[in-house]
Order: C-alpha cells, then sequence, then structure tokens
C-alpha cells in the first residue's frame, strides 16, 4: 500500500456529544462517551451496533449535522485531511459554519437510509444531478474541464444503469428503491470526495438489491480512492464489505480492528455476542442466540463497563466506577475488564 493510500483522511478523537443543550433546565444528556477511530484513505470502515448505540450521532457529528440547539459536541476533535495532506488537518468540530458548508457535499459526502426522501419528488433525477456540479464538484487538480453530461453517464453505468436516458428523465417515485439508492451513491461521488458517510444505506432493501448496492459502492468508491464510513447493525456485511470495523455499545467504541481478526477472534463480550447470534444455515441449532437484556437509555449510562448488566463474564471488576482498561495488541483493540 503506498503512503497515498495509507495516509488517515479522518480522526475522531475522544468525541463526546451531549443533546438537551437549549432546555429551560439546562439538563443534557450525553449520548456518546470520547469515540475515538480512525479512517485511511480508500478504506472502507464500518461502524457497527445495535439500534441505540450511538453511531448515527457519531456519523453526523462529524459534519455536524445533527439538530440544533439540542445536541452539542462537549469534547473531543475530528481532524479532517482537507488538502489530502494528514500532516496539515483541519478541525471540523470548530470549523466556522461558513467553511465547514465548503466541505459538505464536496470533500465529505453523505449517503442517508431512506433515498426517497433524500431526493426532490419534484424534480427529475437529471436535475438533481446536475445541481453537484453547481454546488458541490471541487475544480480538478490538472485543470481540466469536466463534461458534466458525460462524467454522470459514466457514473450511472459504473452503478450498473444500462438506460442512463430513461433514468435521468425520470422522477423518483417512477425508480425502484434499489434504483434510487444507486442514485444517490453516483451522487455522493460526482464531487469525487475524500470520504463518503454511508448511515445505514441498505435498511430499506431487500436482502437481494442489498447485496448489489453495497458492491457497487465499494467498488465505485475503489475506483474513485474515496474513503467510506459505513453505518450498519449487520455483522454479515461488515464481513463481506469492510477493511476495518469498530464495534460501539452505549456511546462508547468496545473494539475496533481489521475485520478478518475482529470475527475470528472477537475480544469483547459483546463482539463475541453479536457474531453468535447470526443464525448459520449449515448448523443444527434450533434457537438463536440471543444477548440478553437490551441498550440502556443514555440517562442510565455507568462510568464503568455499560455491558455488564448483560455480560456472561460479568465480575465484581466491571461494576466499579473505573474506564475498561484496553487489551489486544497492534491495530485489533478492546476495552474490557475481562
Amino acid at each position: 500500500m503506498s503512503a497515498v493510500e495509507n495516509s488517515i483522511v479522518l480522526n475522531v478523537h475522544d468525541l463526546s456529544v451531549a443533546f438537551g443543550n437549549g432546555r429551560k433546565d439546562g439538563a443534557t444528556v450525553q449520548v456518546t462517551d470520547r469515540v475515538s477511530f480512525e479512517i485511511k484513505a480508500g478504506e472502507f470502515f464500518a461502524l457497527v451496533g445495535e439500534s441505540g448505540c450511538g453511531k448515527s450521532v457519531t456519523a453526523m457529528s462529524i459534519l455536524r449535522l445533527l439538530p440544533q440547539p439540542s445536541a452539542k459536541i462537549v469534547s473531543g476533535s475530528v481532524e479532517f485531511a482537507a488538502d489530502g495532506d494528514a500532516a496539515q488537518t483541519i478541525d471540523l468540530s470548530k470549523l466556522p459554519l461558513k467553511d465547514l458548508q465548503k466541505i459538505r457535499g464536496s470533500e465529505i459526502a453523505c449517503i442517508f437510509q431512506e433515498p426517497m426522501q433524500a431526493l426532490n419528488p419534484v424534480l427529475t433525477i437529471k436535475k438533481q444531478l446536475m445541481e453537484v456540479f453547481k454546488f458541490g464538484v471541487r475544480p480538478s487538480k490538472d485543470g481540466a474541464t469536466v463534461n458534466p453530461d458525460a462524467e454522470i453517464r459514466r457514473m450511472l453505468n459504473l452503478a450498473g444503469f444500462t438506460d442512463p436516458d430513461r433514468v435521468l428523465n425520470s422522477y423518483p417515485h417512477e425508480l425502484s428503491g434499489g434504483m434510487l439508492q444507486r442514485i444517490c451513491i453516483v451522487m455522493a461521488l460526482l464531487p469525487k470526495p475524500k470520504l463518503i458517510i454511508a448511515d445505514e444505506p441498505t435498511t430499506a432493501l431487500d436482502v437481494t438489491v442489498q447485496a448489489q448496492v453495497l458492491a457497487i459502492l465499494k467498488e465505485m468508491a475503489e475506483s474513485t480512492g474515496t474513503a467510506v464510513l459505513l453505518i450498519t447493525h449487520n455483522m454479515g456485511i461488515v464481513s463481506q464489505y469492510a477493511n476495518r470495523v469498530a464495534v460501539m455499545y452505549a456511546g462508547r467504541i468496545v473494539e475496533v480492528g481489521p475485520v478478518r481478526e475482529v470475527i475470528c477472534n472477537p475480544l469483547h463480550p459483546y463482539t463475541q455476542g453479536l457474531l453468535a447470534a447470526i443464525p448459520e444455515s449449515h448448523s443444527e441449532m434450533k434457537n438463536l442466540k440471543s444477548i440478553p437484556g437490551s441498550v440502556p437509555h443514555p440517562k442510565d449510562f455507568v462510568k464503568g463497563c455499560r455491558f455488564a448488566d448483560r455480560c456472561e463474564r460479568c465480575s465484581e471488576r466491571c461494576k466499579t466506577t473505573e474506564l475498561p482498561p484496553e487489551c489486544g495488541s497492534g491495530e485489533h483493540r478492546a476495552y474490557c475488564f475481562a
């Protein structure tokens, strides 16, 4: 891997987000706690965990797309290599809004869960894709002029569309969910961003279409050198498409590492539980394994191990007020007392 491919595009360090800022009583609830991870250029990085773990909050806090004035970044930093130089980064968490708006969509793009809500129902697909060139496309380094229509058609072909004319002249309601999500992928990649945040982009799609959309996203991202932050709760998707994965529980990262190492040798009991809950077609097991209990509400978060009440390996030490220590080695790390 070259130095450029190995350079860090995004470095999230000790990021904590709270909600409730602006309430009359002044009370706030911290929903993420010192979240840290990094994403390298061209990498497919997954953030995985149950619903309510804080995955989407973490992802949306990168571009400060959380509701205002309720949400607030209370600590930490989001270092982004805007010029492709990891040695010269900017902190998105402290960047003035007018400067951050220049990065949204052009340097960092988003793909959301519901493509029908992400696209304007009264505009044709062509008009919406052409708007990307009006507001979001960064100038080419070599100064070459890009033909918007030709570039859109090229990207649609890469996304698997064999009839771009029909697609471009269609309105969103005339296309299927899978087609719309592929349109959103094209829209995100047209400005040639350095990072795409994909927040559960296949939630509303059936299994077959899910595989097609994710395969297209990975293939197109690799061809353009774009890094991808994939938010998901599906470990099967992670094992198939991601290079590295961070497992999140109750607002904290509990394990992070290369996908193969995390899946073959999970260190944290929560990761082990997630993997054990995946049904296997070749198994004779009649009852699916499950993790007892549910993710606690942020108001009930404790200072010590937040998985202790659901953990089969829990000891008295886990219920202390200390943060779980780091274990593991190299790039594969977990945070656990056991």
